[in-house]
């Protein structure tokens, strides 16, 4: 039994509107009603001419549903996604047409690759003006921008409401498609001015029910059941699958009964209790040395909720080719594998399912070595990724949730700091976009009023750190760590390492980002680190608030993260020295 503590996913079935039948309502009435009853709390985005009704009608429904509104809309589908990562809930954002929708498709993609289900909202032009040069025309007539087949290609379900009484069928559909489909996903509707504006009389049948989550036949779980047994020491590589299932239990509970040890990947740290003496570490080109040895060892590899992508499996392949695999996924895995098994079925069921064929004894796993960090270069003075982490770690609440961005800072946080036993641990590598921590972060706090800790670099920042003027609207409990590099370090790395010196654009003037945060907003909770101890007594200062916080420190752009293809490429004195020197070129 599961003790996944997130609630059920009550936007699986559109429950009746409340109006009566013969009680005709606008059409974004009966959409935020609906929202409502389905156990939406909060729909997150940006208002406009095209989306203004629907937002004048969620603001009527008597705070049943709130609207948070972002500093962008990239951020507002971020906040969805973050919503409902921590909460299993579907997360619904709201945008108007033109620039306002286009902005939602970075968003949108990364839930699309990591399968979180999210309901877009798109305001269109009214109908009438379609194909006749509109502001902001995307019906796709008379050569104007098609939304539908933008938007189809970063979504389980797309569809255009073309008359208001369209709207309950199509909103069944999508809310269904997001949750309904194996796996899960974005939904979009484009709901025209007009259309939104129009008379409906809303129908009164029994909410559709979702299609059942397909089983795996009992046929392969006891195949699947019978390798697991012959196989002699087994390696687990669990990935999100398992959080976005709620099978974190059924997981640790099949580990018992295997003596497995459990290794997850950059995205799904929080899987697994990382004080676990099973647990391997993180796999991948940001991961431990332990799992690759342990994959030697290993009979069997075992995949959980993750089709095991690049950033999972660099440093793998060799081992992964000779050792047999079986799959638990809705898909297949992108590695290449040695033949095995897929079970497709619903993650939890096949999981328990398994479970219930092997002993119910624990059975301990072989020794290992653990998730024992890389070794990295030292850096030319200053305070490290490491110590910084480490004071993080200190802090860190054990409920809390924490969302990482991409980058150094990322890396090193992936590769170094535990997850909470009792919180998120969210990594955006679907896609990978830089900024992502700050709309997700809020979405995450916002749900579940619990510490949010998003750790970003500089660069991220800059892109999207002004969502911590939100967070400060709507009294968010996020802690901001932003590490300061003063430039795209990552980039300025690659090119020192690969391509044999950085170019100046990405080595940035030096900012004070903790002076501009508290010149920019005079009630925030902002302090300059400079020492681990300045770093962990400004987090847990940050704790024991109501609402957010930022911490600045700086950190040296030269300093290799735990990083594998770094790693892998000698270094010599010049390297930091190099990057000095450009930045002193570039600053003069």
């Amino acid at each position: 039994m599961t003790t996944d503590t997130r609630a059920t996913p009550r936007a699986l079935a559109p429950a009746p509107a409340p109006a009566s039948a013969s009680t005709a309502v606008r059409a974004v009435d009966h959409l935020a009603a609906v929202l409502a009853e389905s156990g939406v709390r909060q729909v997150f985005g940006i208002g406009g001419a095209n989306i203004e009704d629907l937002y004048d009608a969620l603001n009527a429904t008597g705070g049943a549903v709130r609207t948070v509104i972002a500093k962008h809309e990239f951020s507002a589908v971020t906040m969805a996604d973050g919503q409902s990562r921590a909460t299993g809930r579907l997360g619904v954002v709201a945008a108007t047409s033109g620039g306002g929708a286009m902005n939602l498709l970075p968003g949108l993609a990364e839930a699309h690759a990591s399968r979180v289900p999210i309901l877009a909202l798109v305001g269109q032009p009214p109908t009438e003006l379609d194909g006749r040069g509109a502001f902001q025309d995307s019906s796709g007539r008379a050569g104007s921008l098609d939304a539908r087949a933008v938007f189809g290609s970063v979504s389980r379900y797309c569809a255009r409401v073309e008359a208001a009484e369209e709207l309950p069928r199509l909103l069944a559909q999508a809310m269904a498609a997001a949750f309904g489909t194996h796996p899960r996903g974005p939904a979009v509707l484009l709901l025209p001015k007009d259309v939104q504006q129009a008379a409906l009389t809303p129908p009164r049948p029994a909410p559709p029910a979702l299609p059942a989550a397909p089983r795996t036949p009992p046929r392969q779980l006891d195949r699947a059941a019978e390798h697991l047994r012959g196989a002699g020491p087994v390696l687990i590589i669990a990935g999100e699958g398992v959080a976005a299932a709620g099978a974190k239990a059924e997981l640790a509970d099949l580990a018992r009964r295997l003596g497995a040890w459990v290794a997850v990947v950059p995205d799904a740290k929080d899987v697994f209790d990382n004080a676990d003496r099973r647990f391997a570490g993180v796999v991948g080109v940001m991961g431990h040395p332990n799992v690759p040895d342990c994959l030697r060892r290993a009979g069997l590899c075992l995949l959980v909720g993750t089709r095991l992508p690049v950033l999972a499996r660099g440093g793998l392949e060799q081992e992964l080719a000779g050792t047999p695999v079986i799959c638990v996924d809705p898909e297949p895995p992108f590695a290449p594998c040695a033949p095995g098994l897929h079970l497709s079925g619903e993650l939890g069921d096949t999981l328990r399912g398994l479970a219930a064929r092997l002993a119910p004894e624990v059975r301990p796993a072989p020794a290992h070595a653990g998730p024992v960090p890389l070794a990295t270069p030292p850096t030319g003075g200053g305070l490290g990724h490491a110590e910084a982490v480490a004071a993080v770690a200190h802090a860190l609440p054990p409920d809390a949730h924490v969302f990482v961005d991409a980058g150094n800072a990322g890396a090193s946080a992936i590769h170094r700091l535990p997850a909470p036993r009792r919180g998120r641990f969210v990594v955006a590598v679907g896609m990978g976009g830089m900024g992502y921590t700050f709309g997700a972060g809020i979405g995450a706090a916002l749900a579940t009023g619990r510490r949010t800790y998003v750790l970003a670099g500089d660069g991220a920042f800059f892109m999207h750190g002004m969502e911590v003027h939100t967070a400060l609207e709507y009294a968010a409990p996020v802690t901001f760590v932003i590490l300061n590099n003063n430039a795209h370090a990552m980039c300025a790395i690659r090119e020192q390492l690969f391509q044999g010196a950085p170019h100046p654009g990405n080595l940035f003037l030096p900012s004070d980002i903790a002076a501009g945060a508290a010149g920019l907003f005079p009630t925030l909770e902002v302090t300059r680190a400079e020492t681990a101890e300045q770093l962990r007594r400004a987090l847990l200062r940050s704790n024991a608030a109501s609402g957010p916080a930022l911490v600045a420190l700086d950190l040296d752009p030269a300093e290799i993260p735990p990083f594998l293809p770094f790693l892998s490429v000698p270094t010599t004195a010049e390297h930091e020295e190099t990057i000095h020197d450009r930045r002193t070129v570039h600053v003069g």
